[in-house]
């Protein structure tokens, strides 16, 4: 028994009447929040509009939750659609059961879709948003922390997790603490985070490399969290590891080659985050003054030089 843990909270729901109030619940929509923020940022420091993310996120959100319900389903469907299954539990997305590689994919559906309506390049879009997936990501993790769930190891560590007897899996009852893979998760994310904040800065990545970055950065720590991780998957066993392990080293494999490939084919960045000749046939903002405005809503005097290419700032200035 280690002297200095980390408590599970006591619920991980609330109820105002009868509204429940889930905990898990919460950290999504905090991460989602987080996300649009961050992305808005980005988006405008790129020379996008102001709320168009906020639009992506209409089509994004909801599409991103299915494809996560839907591919936890199918790397785990024995729970569901096994002897002792309940297929209606496919729809208690509360309980926890969202894949993060099926949100992160048909969210990017979702996206495509929403930017293709609006005339918005795919890749810029796709730079934008990126770095800020990490921090939602960041931040949905403590839903896990609510719900006493995808935790490590028994662990005697000063920040092990203490885990109710009710939540821990077979053949660990007798261990009461655990690895917080959350929390190493949670930290994994800012700090990854930080790094493609910093590097962008110096460098101004274009043409999906940031997005590139994001899947390097995720994968690589995303791998080594999931080797330490004991809850009961159907693929636990691929070749030696877990389905999820090999997940993160192919697609790590492909953004870095992604990465490499793009930087000799496309060096810099795009000239316009919209598609050619789309934003000049939509209506040029004005200040209160009768001014032309520049995206994202100040004066063109006041941003000169923004279209030099040697000038303007990058992508994560305002991150």
């Amino acid at each position: 028994m280690t002297l200095l843990s980390i408590p599970s909270p006591a619920q991980g729901v609330w109820h105002l009447g009868p509204l429940p109030i889930r905990g898990y619940a919460l950290a999504i929509i905090l991460g989602i929040v987080a996300a649009i923020w961050i992305g808005e940022r980005r988006w405008v420091a790129r020379g996008g509009r102001r709320g168009e993310v906020q639009d992506i996120a209409v089509w994004a959100v909801p599409f991103g939750l299915i494809g996560g319900r839907l591919y936890h389903v199918a790397t785990d469907h024995e729970r569901y659609f096994g002897a002792d299954g309940d297929p209606w539990q496919m729809l208690y997305v509360w309980r926890g059961g969202l894949g993060v590689w099926g949100s992160i994919f048909l969210g990017a559906v979702g996206a495509m879709i929403c930017a293709h309506r609006r005339g918005m390049r795919i890749a810029p879009m796709f730079d934008a948003l990126a770095p800020g997936l990490l921090v939602a990501q960041a931040i949905g993790r403590w839903g896990n922390w609510f719900n006493q769930e995808l935790f490590g190891k028994p662990s005697d560590l000063p920040w092990a997790l203490e885990i109710d007897p009710a939540h821990r899996p077979p053949g660990y009852e007798d261990q009461a603490t655990f690895h917080p893979t959350f929390l190493y998760e949670c930290c994994w994310d800012l700090l990854v985070f930080g790094v493609l904040i910093a590097l962008d800065r110096r460098f101004k990545f274009g043409h999906g490399r940031m997005l590139a970055l994001y899947v390097m950065g995720y994968t690589l720590g995303r791998g080594w969290i999931e080797m330490l991780r004991i809850d009961t998957v159907e693929l636990n066993d691929v070749h030696g590891l877990r389905f999820n392990v090999w997940t993160s080293i192919v697609l790590f494999v492909v953004a870095a080659a992604y990465f490499v490939i793009s930087a000799r084919l496309w060096p810099g960045q795009e000239e316009s985050p919209y598609v050619d000749g789309h934003r000049e046939d939509r209506p040029t903002p004005t200040t209160p003054e009768g001014e032309e405005a520049a995206p994202g809503g100040a004066p063109e005097a006041e941003v000169e030089g923004a279209h030099d290419p040697e000038s303007r700032a990058g992508p994560g200035s305002s991150a």
